[in-house]
């Protein structure tokens, strides 16, 4: 999504139909699109077919400056990161370790 609000809801569900895993990535802490999405999504019962939701956000805590890339990379948004936990949320933990 380009933004959070207003939510593009036919793509969410597609979205979730169409697929096992939906991970959303933000650079803000809890609270934020991410709620956004599961409030909608649980309120459309698209959560009751086993779709997996893996919300990734900045750690609500007080971090370290560094560049963004390294903060990115120690939150897990990275590239690696979102892999890793796509693959560890379809049960392919190995594979992820690979990643």
């Amino acid at each position: 999504a380009r933004f959070a609000k207003p939510l593009d809801e036919d793509l969410i569900r597609r979205l979730a139909r169409s697929h096992e895993v939906l991970v959303t990535v933000e650079e803000g802490a809890v609270g934020g699109f991410a709620s956004h999405v599961l409030h909608f999504l649980a309120h459309e019962g698209l959560l009751e077919s086993g779709l997996k939701v893996r919300p990734l956000v900045l750690p609500d805590v007080f971090a370290d400056h560094a560049k963004p890339e390294k903060m990115y990379a120690d939150a897990g948004l990275d590239a690696a990161g979102i892999v890793h936990t796509v693959f560890t949320a379809l049960g392919q933990a190995v594979r992820a370790q690979r990643a």
